[in-house]
């Protein structure tokens, strides 16, 4: 089975139960400041997780684009990827366990859907402890339709827990689905010990408690289900392959790497290794660049994640021989294997073609001035007894020049030196819980914990939006928004820098606005009986058919997933910070509320 049919059955067999399509969100969370990037499927729905009713009903379905860089370092094993697919159904307050669990078998087993052999599939649920006891219903409902006892374990919490997104809020147990590969085992061997016996083909999380300040788990009233099912680790199951990058997502991709350099993948596992770093970092960078929300590289935020992504594809294009940039090629390919479930990536072609180019020519610059910068050490170098050069030096040729550590240990090599490995990881590691540090503090609030500040941001961003386009013309569009709980970051189309009266003027409607008490109302529509009655909606295909439409009196009126105050004059006062270019014809504005 391949990722388009796969992903053309599940939304099939979840549409024909009652669950509404709904479009999948951009990689960039809009209104969640604590994560750079959507991580998982259920991200973007965390506001109806927590109680907020869905403009298209209580029981969803779709397909998610993810990034996860925590396993960064893992990429380029069998089965590590940064980007990925998760197809997910969600039930609000609608079926529980028993429903979602035979939804699970049922779309697993059935001949008519995967058809995958009951007699390979075990489970796992959560053994309890002394805060929320043993998950025996969902252990129940697995034997039911059939799971006997020996295939189902009962794991802790790192296993089979899920939540809350914070110190408090909504969690719950998970139960997770396990295909037996057919490698022989170990004896400790089981779901949940990574070594290639058992692989999780899908998860089922049941939101039933609320975890308080107190640390107390509350039961909730309104139970959920979210469940999640990796597009490329299932593919890989399911076509019998070893890895995901034996699939026909990536072959297409490493086909190219492989004519770039002449190495036959399959071959050689240190270089192989290399081939599928190549392969999954300019697969990600290209949905990165690729977004409703692009991102370009830069040296903070996202910016810096896909900096990093392209550098260290274009690091291990080095070691597999490619002195130059080479990266458009497999990115082309990216393009044409993923141009049916994501149009949009073909529509942003030339700025992600454009964007690598552009990367890859700072770096091959930055190579060479580290390199100048260690001709410059070397004599002092060569002079020593310990012919070692020492991990501070190592570091900031890292730090300062952007210079990786591989290709300082590369020319180190070739004068007969050898690197301080240990002194630059102390080095890096200081380095790095500073920035933890700084992340800490940059990234705290978010949609999780639904702040009044940032919902009062929110909605200033919405009378903001009107404003501009009252001031410079109908021709401004949102082309991307970020909030947290100190201000609020818009981006949107002009040609041109705002002269400082224009900033006046906005801020003064926006003020104005504020000083009316206008009231904030809500209502579900279409999107094209939204439209109709005038509703800002630039976002294209990104919508789904039912949506909210939040209007601020008479003056403002947009289609949204919110949060949102009930009247304006709750907001205090209004003052843009920073006015400045993002990239070609669109310009970015800092606001906050004080």
């Amino acid at each position: 089975m391949t990722a388009n049919e796969l992903r053309r059955k599940y939304i099939e067999f979840f549409k024909a139960r009652g669950h509404a399509e709904i479009s999948g969100k951009s990689l960039i969370p809009e209104n969640d400041p604590t994560v750079l990037f959507t991580t998982a499927g259920m991200h973007p729905l965390v506001p109806y997780l927590l109680g907020e009713p869905h403009p298209a009903g209580d029981r969803l379905v779709n397909v998610q684009k993810c990034i996860r860089t925590g396993d960064i370092d893992d990429v380029g094993d069998e089965s590590h990827l940064t980007f990925f697919e998760m197809l997910g159904n969600w039930s609000l307050g609608d079926y529980f366990k028993d429903g979602a669990i035979d939804m699970s078998w049922e779309f697993l087993t059935s001949p008519e859907w995967l058809g995958v052999d009951p007699d390979r599939i075990s489970i796992t649920v959560f053994a309890g402890d002394e805060d929320v006891p043993r998950d025996d219903e969902s252990a129940g409902a697995w034997r039911r339709v059939g799971i006997p006892e020996e295939r189902i374990y009962y794991l802790g919490r790192e296993d089979n827990w899920w939540g809350p997104a914070g110190q408090t809020g909504p969690c719950g147990p998970d139960s997770e689905m396990f295909i037996d590969t057919g490698i022989p085992g170990t004896p400790e061997s089981r779901p949940g010990v990574s070594d290639g016996k058992f692989l999780e083909i899908w998860n089922d999380v049941f939101m039933q408690y609320n975890k308080t300040a107190d640390g107390d788990y509350v039961p909730l009233k309104r139970k959920c289900v979210d469940t999640g099912m990796g597009v490329e680790r299932t593919i890989a199951i399911l076509q019998g392959k070893r890895s995901v990058y034996d699939t026909e997502v990536f072959q297409p991709i490493i086909s190219k790497i492989g004519e770039l350099t002449g190495h036959s993948y399959g071959t050689d596992e240190d270089r192989d290794r290399s081939v599928r770093i190549i392969a999954d970092h300019v697969r990600t960078a290209t949905f990165i660049m690729g977004d409703e929300n692009p991102t370009t590289p830069s040296n903070v935020a996202q910016g810096y994640v896909l900096r990093r992504l392209i550098r260290r594809a274009m690091r291990h294009g080095r070691k597999l021989g490619l002195e130059g940039a080479f990266l458009e090629q497999p990115a082309e390919v990216v393009l044409k294997v993923y141009a049916g479930p994501y149009p949009l990536l073909e529509k942003n072609r030339e700025l992600v073609l454009g964007e690598l180019r552009k990367e890859e020519d700072r770096f091959l610059k930055t190579l060479q001035n580290g390199e100048r910068e260690f001709e410059k050490m070397l004599p002092n170098l060569m002079k020593g007894n310990k012919r070692e050069i020492p991990g501070r030096l190592a570091f900031k040729l890292y730090d300062t020049y952007g210079f990786p550590l591989e290709i300082t240990e590369e020319l180190a090599r070739e004068h007969g030196l050898t690197v301080d490995r240990a002194g630059f990881e102390t080095a890096f590691e200081k380095h790095r819980e500073k920035s933890k540090l700084d992340t800490k503090q940059t990234f705290k609030g978010g949609l999780a914990d639904r702040s009044e500040h940032t919902t009062a941001l929110h909605t200033a961003t919405h009378l903001m939006h009107q404003a501009l386009r009252d001031v410079l013309g109908d021709h401004v569009t949102q082309k991307g928004s970020n909030i947290t709980p100190e201000r609020l970051r818009f981006d949107f189309s002009h040609p041109e820098k705002m002269s400082p009266d224009q900033i006046k003027q906005v801020e003064e409607i926006v003020n104005g606005k504020i000083a009316a008490d206008l009231p904030v109302t809500i209502k579900t529509a279409s999107l094209q009986e939204a439209r109709d009655e005038g509703a800002l909606a630039f976002f294209g295909d990104k919508y789904d058919e039912v949506v909210k439409v939040y209007s601020i009196g008479d003056y403002s009126k947009e289609v949204c997933g919110g949060p949102h105050v009930e009247h304006t004059g709750q907001l205090g006062t209004f003052r843009i910070v920073k006015e400045q270019s993002s990239s070609q014809g669109v310009r970015r504005i800092k606001a906050v509320l004080e």
